[in-house]
């Protein structure tokens, strides 16, 4: 890992990687400068206290840290990851104002469905809803 991010910030105006695009909105401005000028080195814990990955797990659990992530994610309502998705996707893109007009777009399309409604009812009788996709 150590590697990889010294080659980002000792290359990126090179290989185009598009470091100095991606770091700063994951970083903050200030800090991607100071990565990306000085081509410090990182290791794993503080890339997780920087925001740069999410986990920091010994070698050879990726797999499994990935597998227990992917089953809690499956747990909730697959329209409403869908929307998240599309939002902070599509959000991150354009300023806040246009953001916050795709987040209610997304609410908007997941506000009707039979996956909220079971949410709701799951929530009010106190166990685990299961979810549909519709």
């Amino acid at each position: 890992m150590n590697i990889m991010l010294h080659l980002l910030a000792s290359f990126c105006f090179k290989c185009r990687a598009g470091g100095t695009q991606r770091l700063p909105r994951i970083v903050g401005r200030s800090k991607a400068k100071e990565l990306i000028f000085t081509g410090r080195r990182f290791d794993a814990a503080e890339a997780v206290t920087m925001g740069v990955v999410n986990y920091c797990v010994p070698a050879g659990e990726a797999y499994q840290k990935a597998l227990e992530l992917a089953r809690e994610i499956n747990q909730k309502g697959p329209l409403a990851i869908k929307m998240a998705k599309k939002a902070i996707n599509q959000g991150a893109e354009v300023d806040m104002t246009s953001a916050l007009a795709i987040e209610e777009e997304c609410y908007e399309q997941v506000l009707q469905t039979q996956d909220r409604l079971e949410g709701l009812a799951a929530f009010a009788e106190k166990r685990k809803p299961v979810y549909t996709g519709k």
